[in-house]
């Protein structure tokens, strides 16, 4: 079975994101993978932080033969395991960790003051007789 190591396409009209798969080279550009082996995002501002990559799962697969695309393989030449770019790679990943807006804290609304528990009733005071109207005549 001939292995390749490619990028799969998802996110929306453009806003592309990718997955780095290995995939049988029959399946679709979108098809079934064997296995994803990091991302790259082109969206990322920070060069060097689009892609985040398993070094050693490639090192194994290209190890056993799976032949990377000509964008992966620039990305593994940078970003794999001995990358010439991991150094960089590190520091972007930081920058964007301290840097990230953090969502603000859910509403939460204050808590009701109690309510005052209604009076009882005081017992009334000219109460009609039993029998109504017929006990008195």
């Amino acid at each position: 079975m001939a292995v390749r190591i490619r990028m799969k396409k998802l996110g929306r009209n453009k806003r592309p994101f990718f997955r780095i798969c290995v995939m049988d080279v029959r399946r679709p550009r979108d098809g079934k993978v064997i296995e994803e082996l990091g991302i790259y995002d082109p969206l990322v501002k920070d060069t060097d932080a689009r892609a985040i990559l398993k070094g050693e799962r490639i090192a194994y697969w290209l190890s056993v033969g799976a032949l990377p695309s000509d964008k992966v393989a620039v990305l593994i030449k940078k970003y794999g395991q001995n990358g010439t770019h991991m150094a960089a790679q590190q520091a972007a990943l930081e920058r964007i960790k301290t840097n990230r807006p953090q969502a603000p804290a859910p509403y939460i609304p204050p808590p009701k003051p109690p309510e005052p528990e209604p009076a009882p009733e005081a017992p009334a005071a000219e109460a009609p007789p039993e029998g109504g109207e017929a006990a008195a005549g």
